[in-house]
């Protein structure tokens, strides 16, 4: 059975354009959410993971409208591949039924795995070269001057006693778990 999936990222975007192109390329099903890529749960991407069985076919009208970025892309294609299910992006010119479409997708999933280890090893290199002229890397220690401030105001307030913790911190924009944390960093000072 052809399955399609069909995604925008706002409520406000239309989903004609890959529907037409969905019904086009024989779905029986269409699947259609609306929907930012970047959230991990997707209803209608979950629904149709549930009814999916051997030997069908799930037809997205461009890549980027499966995955949140390429190695989830690399990797719904792959659990898709492992439950024999085949995987056609209609834009992308890819079919994993034909051996041109499955190599097609593995030299993305290299690119891509090259890409991450190329990336380790710069910031690797980086962090050895830094250091190698005394500096550490990282977030600079201490609290800013602003944030210095506003831990010696919440202790000072803290010791006065006349207000809880959720007040002082209300007072001072900042959270509870911050002005705990402020006291402890004013007191350890």
């Amino acid at each position: 059975m052809k399955i399609g999936y069909a995604r925008v990222s706002t409520k406000d975007q239309n989903l004609e354009l890959q529907l037409d192109a969905l019904n086009q390329a024989g779905c029986e099903i269409i699947f259609e959410e609306k929907i930012s890529g970047k959230i991990k749960e997707r209803p209608q991407l979950d629904k149709m993971f549930s009814q999916l069985r051997k030997g069908d076919v799930v037809i997205v009208w461009k890549l980027d409208r499966l995955g949140r970025s390429l190695r989830d892309l690399i990797d719904i294609v792959m659990s898709l591949n492992e439950r024999d299910i085949s995987f056609i992006s209609i834009k992308d010119s890819i079919n994993t039924e034909t051996a041109t479409g499955r190599f097609t997708f593995n030299l993305f999933a290299a690119l891509a795995e090259f890409e991450r280890e190329i990336i380790s090893e710069r910031t690797k290199a980086g962090l050895q070269s830094a250091r190698a002229r005394g500096r550490l890397g990282g977030r600079p220690r201490g609290l800013s001057k602003d944030s210095l401030s506003k831990a010696k105001a919440v202790k000072m307030l803290y010791e006065k006693r006349g207000k809880t913790m959720d007040e002082i911190a209300k007072d001072l924009g900042i959270s509870r778990a911050t002005a705990y944390r402020y006291l402890d960093i004013v007191e350890a000072v």
